[in-house]
């Protein structure tokens, strides 16, 4: 019997740059796992257009001429969207940053970075990953206020290990094969560290590790 193949990750482009966007699209389609689905050039375009794609996966630019990305992330959220964002930017301020990680994006690439590294964050992200910018870890820790964290739950020193390890961008196996441990322990520490800090997703596990445990990691 031969394999049950893998469903292509469904993606939709915004950039109102067209010609990034066609160049996007020959690098996507030359990936099997990997399936265009839309290409926007506005916030507003692409909000009207979530449901229509079926896209999981949304490669966001920052700056969309009159819009933000921010405007369409708060938007997508309140429509109900729950798929992954991923940042692919030329530029962004640390503000900006820390605004978009706050409202929920999975990542934030530079568009600098080679189509491969792209390719890979994509799948990343879809499989529940966070991928950031090393960059912007520092005004993400800086952002955090401290007086907001009474009463919070204790961390062990296995889920804070595994807590540096998510800020790096590595994976659940990654973190297994770093700590020497299964990826099934793994996957159990994560469950136990995303029921204490009362999260559902890794975007969310950065941001509230990092306004409430700053000062233990």
């Amino acid at each position: 019997m031969g394999s049950i193949p893998v469903p292509a990750i469904p993606l939709l482009v915004v950039d109102d740059h067209q010609m990034f966007r066609e160049g996007l699209a020959r690098v996507i389609e030359k990936e099997p796992d990997l399936k265009l689905v839309g290409q926007c050039a506005s916030a507003s375009e692409a909000l009207a257009a979530l449901k229509g794609t079926g896209a999981t996966v949304v490669l966001l630019d920052v700056d969309l001429g009159s819009e933000r990305a921010l405007d369409f992330v708060t938007q997508a959220r309140r429509q109900g969207f729950d798929g992954k964002v991923l940042i692919v930017t030329a530029g962004i301020s640390d503000q900006e940053a820390v605004q978009l990680v706050q409202a929920g994006v999975s990542g934030i690439l530079h568009k600098h970075h080679s189509t491969h590294l792209l390719c890979e964050t994509i799948r990343k992200i879809s499989a529940g990953e966070v991928c950031l910018e090393n960059a912007y870890l520092g005004p993400l820790f800086r952002s955090v206020d401290r007086s907001r964290t009474p009463n919070r739950p204790k961390l062990t020193d296995r889920d804070k290990i595994v807590l540096r390890l998510i800020f790096q961008g590595l994976t659940n196996r990654e973190i297994a094969d770093r700590l020497e441990i299964s990826e099934g322990a793994v996957k159990a520490s994560l469950r136990q560290v995303f029921g204490k800090l009362k999260v559902r997703t890794r975007a969310q596990l950065v941001k509230v590790a990092l306004e409430q445990y700053r000062d233990q990691l």
